[in-house]
């Protein structure tokens, strides 16, 4: 796998001026066959502290994150191992490249390409490649409550 993702962190000297922080090439994992991701940022709270000296890339989160969002660009190779989940979170995800099957629980297949915008409000979804050439992704998901239709909450699932 082959995700090279820069990550730029900006902040302020003791005057306020902007500075840069840290500039380099961020880490990523393997999350599942053929599937590589990074978080190049996450936070807690809201509103978000901009003086949080964390480094929120390095902040163990899982899929969304309680309270907080997260920055997740993911790689999808063709014929990568589905997921079918659903987060508590409200989720966009951009397509930087390649297509991608957006599979819902009710059969609905969508394919968005480059440059598409998907907002995910608390459904069941799988991404499925079925192109053939690798799919990148970048997903901010932000903590919101359970979809509750019909008044039913739908929690995290997956």
């Amino acid at each position: 796998m082959s995700l090279k993702i820069r990550r730029v962190v900006t902040g302020h000297d003791a005057e306020g001026h902007a500075i840069v922080v840290s500039d380099a090439i961020h880490p990523t994992t393997v999350m599942r066959p053929k599937v590589e991701a990074t978080v190049p940022w996450s936070t807690e709270g809201f509103p978000v502290d901009n003086d949080d000296p964390t480094d929120g890339g390095m902040r163990d989160v899982s899929t969304a994150h309680h309270g907080g969002t997260v920055l997740r660009i993911v790689s999808y190779e063709p014929g990568c191992t589905p997921r079918n989940h659903r987060t508590d979170s409200i989720d966009y995800g951009i397509v930087l490249q390649g297509e991608m099957h957006m599979e819902l629980d009710n059969g609905v297949v969508v394919v968005l390409k480059k440059h598409d915008v998907c907002i995910q409000r608390g459904t069941i979804h799988n991404w499925n490649n079925k192109g053939p050439e690798t799919c990148v992704i970048a997903f901010v998901l932000i903590d919101a409550k359970p979809a509750m239709p019909g008044g039913k909450p739908l929690p995290a699932h997956g």
